[in-house]
């Protein structure tokens, strides 16, 4: 007896599944795979949310930022202020435009490059802080998801965690106690 189960053993496996490791030779686990792909999900959330962290900033930094808010509503309100001079006192607003009419071409290129390279830096700035935001969002997303599974669970009458009935799954029951 002792060799028909060892020569049985070695032929399906010895207690394990052999069919089902056998198969998985040829084709994989479909459950693990979403479950590595799941890990794999989570794993690259966590690493977007961590490099995209917003960082506390100090007095400087704020400052700083501060400054930086000012060229826009400057250049806008300067240029209405240009526009109002021009109908308060026409001539003293003839004579400055003759000035900047003296202004060298370089000095208008610089002028052109000075100002094209701060609105681009700060286009880049805010893409990059709208990217932390979206970041910073699908890392909440996990709880937002979990909340409104157990809020529709509430809507249903059951209790959170546990699944709504499912009327087809009831008429299949009622059907097999038949």
């Amino acid at each position: 007896m002792g060799l028909i189960d060892g020569l049985l053993g070695l032929i399906f496996g010895g207690g394990r599944n052999a069919i089902r490791e056998t198969i998985e030779v040829f084709r994989g686990n479909a459950e693990a795979g979403e479950m590595r792909d799941a890990a794999y999900r989570s794993a690259a959330l966590a690493q977007f949310g961590g490099e995209f962290a917003l960082e506390r900033r100090g007095i400087f930094d704020r400052f700083v930022d501060g400054l930086n808010r000012l060229p826009r509503p400057a250049l806008a309100l300067g240029t209405l202020g240009l526009f109002v001079s021009a109908m308060v006192d026409p001539i003293w607003f003839a004579a400055r435009m003759q000035g900047v009419a003296l202004v060298p071409e370089p000095l208008w290129w610089l002028l052109g490059a000075i100002v094209s390279f701060y609105f681009g830096a700060r286009h880049q700035a805010k893409g990059q802080d709208f990217q932390r935001s979206i970041a910073m969002t699908l890392a909440r997303a996990a709880d937002v998801t979990a909340n409104l599974g157990a809020l529709q669970a509430l809507q249903t009458g059951a209790t959170p965690g546990q699944a709504a009935e499912n009327p087809a799954l009831a008429e299949w029951r009622a059907g097999d106690a038949r």
